[in-house]
C-alpha cells in the first residue's frame, strides 16, 4: 500500500521552538498549520492546567506532587522559555477553531472538571464540539466524559496491545484510538478500523517511521517535530505515488 497523508497532532505544542505545553509552544506550533494540538490536563485545586509531570523536577524546580501545590503558586514558576503553565481555557481562547484540540486527561478527578470547561467555551465562542478530542490513559474518567459531555469525541490511549486488541473501546463509545509506537501493531489497527476507528500513533519523530505508519493505514501521529510530519504529507502529495 502506499503512503497516505497523516493528520498531524503537534504533541505538547512545538517543543523545539519552547518549553512543552506552553501558549508559546502552542502558537508555534499553530504557526505551521498543523491540523491538530495535543496537550496534558491535570486538576490542581479545583483548577485545570496545562502540564505533563504529576512531580516537579524535569521543567520545573523542586521535586514536589504537583497535586500538592496550590495552582496560583505552581503558575508563579516559570518554566525554561520563561512562560508559565497556562489554564485550560487560555489554551482554548489562543486555539479557537484554527485546529484540533486533544485534551488528554493525565490527572485524577479532571473529567468533570474538562467537560465543565469545554461546554462553557463551546457556549461562550460558538465553536463546534468537533473541535475536541478528550483522551486518556484513565477509561474511567472517558466513560465521565461519555456520560457528561457526549458530544466531544473520545480517544482511547493503549501503551501496549490488550488481549482483545480494541474490544475496550466499544463502551466507551470512542472515536479513536490511540496507540504507542512502541506497541504499533498489524492486528490492533486493523481491528481499530474494523470497528470503525480513526488510529493515531504516539509519539512519531522519524521518517522512516512515518512511512511505515502511514504504509500501514494509520490515520495520524502525534510528534514533537510537526515540521517533519507535514513536510512528510506534502512529499505524498507531490508525488503521488509511492515515497
Amino acid at each position: 500500500m502506499s503512503p497516505s497523508t497523516l493528520f498531524c497532532f503537534a504533541h505538547r505544542g512545538y517543543q523545539r521552538q519552547a518549553s512543552e505545553n506552553t501558549l508559546q509552544a502552542i502558537s508555534q506550533a499553530l504557526a505551521l498549520d498543523v491540523d491538530g494540538i495535543e496537550i496534558d490536563v491535570w486538576n490542581i485545586g479545583g483548577q485545570l492546567l496545562v502540564t505533563h509531570d504529576r512531580r516537579l523536577g524535569r521543567l520545573l524546580s523542586g521535586n514536589e506532587l504537583i497535586t500538592d501545590l496550590h495552582p496560583d503558586a505552581l503558575r508563579q514558576r516559570l518554566l525554561p522559555c520563561g512562560n508559565k503553565i497556562p489554564t485550560l481555557r487560555e489554551v482554548l481562547e489562543l486555539i479557537g477553531s484554527n485546529a484540533q484540540l486533544n485534551i488528554e486527561i493525565k490527572g485524577p478527578n479532571s473529567a468533570a472538571l474538562v467537560a465543565k470547561e469545554i461546554q462553557t467555551f463551546v457556549s461562550d465562542k460558538g465553536v463546534s464540539f468537533d473541535q475536541y478530542i478528550v483522551s486518556s490513559f484513565d477509561h474511567r474518567q472517558l466513560h465521565e466524559c461519555l456520560q457528561l459531555i457526549p458530544s466531544v469525541r473520545r480517544g482511547v490511549l493503549f501503551s501496549g496491545i490488550p488481549l482483545d486488541l480494541a474490544t475496550s473501546t466499544v463502551p466507551l463509545k470512542a472515536y479513536s484510538l490511540h496507540t504507542s509506537l512502541d506497541f504499533i501493531s498489524a492486528d490492533l489497527i486493523a481491528d481499530a478500523k474494523q470497528r470503525g476507528l480513526k488510529n493515531y500513533v504516539f509519539t512519531v519523530n522519524s521518517p522512516d517511521d512515518l512511512i511505515l505508519l502511514a504504509s500501514q493505514g494509520v490515520d495520524g501521529v502525534f510528534t514533537d517535530q510537526p515540521k517533519i510530519v507535514l513536510d512528510f504529507n506534502m512529499q505524498v502529495i507531490t508525488s503521488g505515488k509511492s515515497i
